[in-house]
């Protein structure tokens, strides 16, 4: 591994378990076996290092619901292939969703805040468009769009967390009563 590749791991597996604020650029290089000088090199700052580390892999997040929405279709079988691409990043990628999670909850003034902000809107505006297909099918749902976006991916992320936190599985049972019980929204 690269000593790019390495800082980016190491500052992922330290943010996620004590938090961005919480974890030095000395403490990042030291454990990558580097000088700080060369991190900033790589990254010219700590900001620098969290927006790679997080457009490298929110990266793979956003691919996986770009590819669930575009296959189109029924509004039904479009949310359970997003709500399955959110979990398996969770599985697939437990530091950065953990991580990801507490940056959703960054105080606006934070310097943590901004990269993490604008990448959850992307988020938000793919699932937004998601809605605003489905009202061809759908007419109740016109102008809804946005609220419907946040209480869905509110509800992947808290699915998420469940499924992160080992207490109870998500189960294909239960990732279809979450579905149901959002749907009874959307369509009423």
């Amino acid at each position: 591994m690269d000593n790019r590749s390495e800082l980016l791991a190491i500052a992922l597996r330290l943010f996620a378990a004590r938090g961005y604020d919480a974890v030095g650029v000395q403490e990042i290089a030291q454990s990558a076996g580097v000088a700080k000088p060369t991190l900033y090199h790589y990254f010219g700052s700590k900001h620098g290092l969290l927006t790679a580390l997080l457009e490298e892999q929110h990266a793979h997040l956003l691919g996986s619901l770009e590819a669930a929405a575009a296959a189109g279709g029924d509004i039904q079988p479009t949310l359970d292939r997003l709500l399955g691409a959110y979990l398996d990043c969770a599985r697939a990628r437990p530091d950065f969703y953990r991580f990801w999670l507490t940056l959703l909850f960054a105080p606006p003034d934070s310097e943590a805040f901004e990269p993490a902000s604008r990448l959850y809107l992307g988020q938000q505006a793919l699932v937004e468009r998601v809605f605003q297909e489905a009202v061809r099918r759908h007419g109740n749902m016109r102008g809804r769009h946005q609220r419907y976006a946040y209480t869905f991916i509110g509800l992947a992320n808290g699915a998420a967390a469940l499924l992160l936190s080992g207490r109870r599985p998500v189960t294909p049972q239960l990732r279809r009563d979450l579905l149901h019980q959002f749907s009874h929204g959307i369509y009423s």
